[in-house]
């Protein structure tokens, strides 16, 4: 069987090299005339040992058809009825794959079929992925990162456009963690900005991409923007996905209930805006848990990697409180609600993983403001004993120490620089949890930031840090970054490496596994 570096050779040329999409701001196209395109490329997401989801969108209504096969020729290859795909999704849509072999790449197409011709189809667009191993002694090798179109940097053809993704497709993973900020609904995206340095940064612009959005057209048009990129749908089409949410798949720094005072809006309801964000982003990626509609589904979830890794996807936006000094001394409701609080508590019990992955959207110690009183994470700058939204951290620390939890690391991005860091109750106010790091990256294609404050709750201590010494430098002076965590099949040790783009490995960190305190 080939290796899937060779695949980039065969199936994928067909995704890589399709075309830039057309009519980007007018409605699909309904003329009967031609056949359905999945010009927008393919997606797999939620990969297991033994299921997945796999994505695609048509420019009319259409049938979706998903083969697969174990090989790039399509012998013996297995068929898949998906969804018809029609206005109510953004003809977007998902076919789940059931009952497919552990451990082994796994070659898909997907093909458009005319609903009321069958035999009238499309180009047949190719992907593929490798299911989650069945045994330890299999390697596991995951990116992470987060952070995409932010603060008016969008696609640039002058530089090839989001030339990250194509690293990162290089580099061949197991699958992509995305932690949040797949898109910047409230950042316009300009035809052009001056950089400091007299330097023009342009970019490919959209309709919706040129205002704030508040319509579930302009939501998902700005789910649709990243996929104008050709790195991106070759990296969809080769590495599968585990997607989270932020804030500004909404707003920036919102919260459930509030109220805008923002001129640019019309609508104010935060609850109204992030219920239409909530549905476009059921529709643009391929998430087990989340179905179509207003109330469907939800974002936090397990995803059982083999016995290596269990990564437990967390939702720190939905059900949190508002944003506050966070100093009061009882708070129930927290970051993460009292409800998926306890959740995450029964499946990290539950976990017979050797590593437990907790992807946080937001960091733990680092102090996000959000106006000249408020916080926006977890932490507000004081290094006494746990308050506000810390207390449901201490809560969930004290238990993983209790319950002998071991081979937990927490995964975040949204800072938009990186860094290591290393929690221990020695130089901690609050003491009773284990040792433990936290590793953070990106941003991958938006503005990065000098680094933040530390709060010193959980004792900290901050071993690497990389940032740029102005807000928000552009990628042209800030490369993108993301992290790379590899498993080793023998000895289980896990290598956590932080990148940035250009081939940097700019940190590293081996941490062994059944121990703590490393």
């Amino acid at each position: 069987m080939p290796d899937r570096r060779t695949v980039l050779k065969g199936s994928l040329a067909a995704s890589a090299g399709l075309a830039l999409p057309t009519g980007l701001a007018a409605a699909p196209a309904f003329a009967r005339a031609g056949r359905p395109s999945a010009s927008w490329g393919v997606q797999a997401g939620d990969i297991t040992a033994s299921s997945g989801l796999i994505w695609a969108r048509s420019d009319r209504p259409a049938r979706m058809v998903v083969e697969t096969s174990a090989t790039e020729s399509f012998r013996r290859a297995r068929r898949w009825q998906g969804p018809l795909l029609g206005p109510g999704t953004d003809f977007t849509g998902t076919t789940s794959l059931r009952g497919l072999p552990a451990g082994e790449q796994i070659h898909y197409r997907v093909t458009l079929a005319d609903p009321d011709d069958p035999r009238r189809t499309g180009q047949p667009v190719c992907g593929t992925f490798r299911t989650a191993p069945d045994s330890r002694r299999d390697d596991v090798r995951f990116l992470w990162s987060g952070d995409i179109a932010g603060q008016g940097w969008g696609i640039n053809p002058d530089i090839g456009g989001y030339r990250v993704y194509d690293e990162m497709r290089r580099l061949d993973p197991d699958f992509f963690l995305c932690s949040g900020d797949n898109i910047y609904a409230d950042n316009v995206i300009l035809p052009s900005v001056t950089l400091p340095d007299g330097r023009v940064w342009r970019n490919i612009t959209t309709e919706e991409k040129s205002k704030v959005a508040e319509t579930l057209a302009e939501y998902r048009g700005n789910f649709r923007y990243n996929l104008l990129d050709e790195n991106v749908r070759a990296f969809n089409a080769q590495v599968p996905s585990i997607v989270q949410w932020d804030d500004h798949e909404v707003r920036n720094n919102w919260y459930p209930g509030q109220i805008l005072d923002d001129a640019r809006y019309t609508e104010k309801s935060l609850d109204v805006l992030a219920a239409r964000s909530r549905r476009a982003f059921s529709e643009y990626f391929p998430i087990s848990t989340l179905g179509t509609g207003e109330r469907a589904g939800r974002v936090q979830r397990v995803l059982r990697h083999g016995p290596l890794l269990d990564v437990f996807v967390l939702d720190m936006r939905t059900y949190r409180d508002a944003n506050s000094p966070g100093r009061q001394p009882d708070d129930r409701v927290g970051i993460l609600g009292a409800e998926q609080l306890q959740w995450l508590k029964r499946v990290l019990a539950r976990s017979r993983a050797v590593w437990k992955v907790i992807a946080a959207d937001m960091p733990l110690s680092l102090v996000v403001v959000d106006g000249a009183t408020d916080f926006e994470a977890v932490s507000q700058g004081d290094p006494g004993a746990p308050l506000g939204r810390e207390l449901q951290i201490a809560e969930l620390l004290r238990f993983i120490k209790h319950q002998r939890i071991t081979g937990t690391l927490w995964l975040t991005a949204d800072v938009h620089y990186t860094a290591a860091e290393h929690y221990d109750p020695s130089r901690a106010a609050f003491k009773d949890f284990a040792p433990f790091w936290e590793f953070v990256s990106g941003p991958l294609a938006a503005g990065g930031f000098p680094p933040d404050k530390v709060d010193g709750t959980f004792g900290p201590r901050q071993v690497f840090v990389q940032a740029p010494t102005t807000a928000n430098a552009s990628p042209m002076e800030a490369p993108p970054n993301f992290g790379e965590i590899e498993i080793d099949g023998g000895s289980g040790e896990l290598t956590v490496r932080l990148r940035a783009q250009g081939g940097s490995v700019l940190f590293t960190q081996v941490l062994r596994p059944g121990l703590v305190g490393q």
